[in-house]
């Protein structure tokens, strides 16, 4: 029997279990997907009740298998998501979706109380005041739903509910704590004050770190129960763990989420054209990190182009680098796209697409892009010392992306990882007693390093 390490990696779309051997290589996989149910107010959320059952199912079905031997489990799941338990452990609430609009009279007097906006976003590291700040959801619960609220004995960040519901021990944990909750205060790293005043901090299970396990005897065996993690903060640990030198992380798909694990200035001040977010390392200490919505537009503006020049959908695919190309087009650069889902202060009111060739208009774009990717990049740096960039995610392999990001960054060194088991691994090495080396990243996530073209 193969010794593993099961993990339930939660995502709002796939359900994906997991088992990793010692080496951390998978060694099985299963995934499922659920449709979603509705809340009181018509709005879709999550269907705890199906995803508790395939849970158990799943996990007693490899109990069961003579093929592995699961010595310890651990949960990654996205943020922004709390679970309400009465006095008897029991579900209160839907386990609501960060998508749910909320009455903005609730927003403007929670702002009037703990204001000004500006100042609060700062210190709690968060970009705007709504439901994505799992926080707001217990002041929104207070105010709309006083009675649902008292009953409630333990309020859980979903991470940590998985894990409840496997030890029926509730605990809360620092990476989803720091996850654009609104709940923490940056600057006195504790909870925020407003936490306090509304006795909110007094359901609020006790903190630990996310490296703690819980040893059990779960159905006769003896298995060691993480306490979940946020999977932004999982998908980063094993970098933090196997890398000596200080680097910042380019997590690219629909969203470019930018991580400086680094820092020691986490607030960013002028905060104008900056999607700001903190997010928090497993031992407390935070994350800044900037997003762009990098993948979404490029999907919107690649659909235009195949549209306007007439080439099969799957065409960008096939583009690769052109020195020629780039070298025309930042001669005598200007902006010529009008984005749909970012904003900046120097594209035009209307798109002027190049007419020359689909290639030609794509070198464009890219170095459109990059230049806000670069923008975000030195924004989360800020003054500290970094030389080290890696990138993962769907612009990994972007040849354009990566030829432009290494040319506009020369003096730094420039990586790219395959990191497709990204949440699920960290969960993995959360709980693990197991120290990282240096090639883990080259043996696990197929490592690249990249140089910058030559000019000539």
């Amino acid at each position: 029997m193969i010794e593993v390490t099961a993990i339930f990696d939660i995502g709002k779309t796939n359900k994906k279990f997991f088992l990793f051997d010692e080496n951390y290589k998978q060694v099985y996989k299963e995934y499922i997907q659920f449709d979603e149910i509705k809340d009181e107010d018509g709005h879709p959320t999550e269907n705890l009740a199906q995803l508790l059952n395939w849970l158990k199912t799943v996990f007693e079905k490899i109990l069961k298998s003579k093929d592995f031997n699961v010595k310890a489990i651990n949960f990654s799941t996205y943020g922004a998501s709390l679970v309400h338990l009465d006095k008897n452990g029991e579900v209160l609430t839907p386990l609501y979706n960060y998508t749910k609009p909320i009455d903005e009279t609730i927003v403007n007097s929670f702002i009037k109380k703990y204001g000004p906006k500006e100042d609060f976003l700062k210190t709690t590291g968060c970009f705007n005041l709504n439901l994505l700040n799992s926080g707001l959801q217990l002041y929104w619960l207070k105010q709309s739903k006083p009675t649902v609220f008292k009953k409630i004995k333990h309020t859980l960040h979903f991470p940590q509910y998985l894990s409840y519901v496997f030890t029926g021990i509730p605990l809360s944990e620092y990476t989803s704590i720091g996850c654009h909750t609104a709940l923490w205060d940056y600057t006195k790293k504790d909870y925020h004050d407003w936490v306090y005043k509304e006795n909110i901090n007094t359901i609020l299970p006790t903190i630990v770190s996310t490296e703690t396990s819980i040893n059990m005897n779960y159905n006769g065996k003896r298995i060691k129960i993480g306490v979940g993690i946020h999977d932004s903060s999982s998908a980063l640990l094993p970098y933090v763990r196997s890398i000596k030198k200080k680097f910042v992380l380019i997590s690219t798909g629909t969203w470019s989420i930018t991580l400086n694990p680094f820092t020691n200035q986490p607030i960013i001040e002028n905060n104008q054209e900056k999607d700001f977010i903190n997010y928090m390392r497993i031992n407390g200490k935070p994350v800044k990190a900037t997003r762009l919505f990098l993948g979404n537009e490029y999907k919107i503006q690649i659909n235009k182009l195949h549209k306007h020049f007439g080439v099969p959908e799957n065409y960008h695919r096939q583009v690769k680098f052109n020195y020629e190309i780039f070298t025309k087009i930042n001669k005598n650069f200007k902006h010529m796209f009008k984005w749909e889902s970012l904003t900046e202060s120097k594209m035009p009111k209307k798109t002027t697409i190049p007419n020359t060739s689909f290639d030609e208009a794509y070198h464009q774009l890219m170095l459109e892009l990059v230049l806000l990717q670069i923008k975000s990049i030195k924004d989360v740096i800020g003054n500290d010392e970094i030389k080290d960039l890696y990138v993962d995610g769907g612009f990994s392999d972007n040849d354009l992306y990566i030829n432009l990001l290494s040319h506009f960054f020369r003096n730094t060194k420039l990586r790219t990882t395959d990191a497709s088991l990204g949440s699920a691994l960290g969960a993995a090495i959360s709980i693990s007693d197991k120290k990282l080396n240096s090639k883990f990243l080259k043996k696990n996530y197929s490592l690249k390093k990249h140089v910058p073209f030559i000019i000539s």
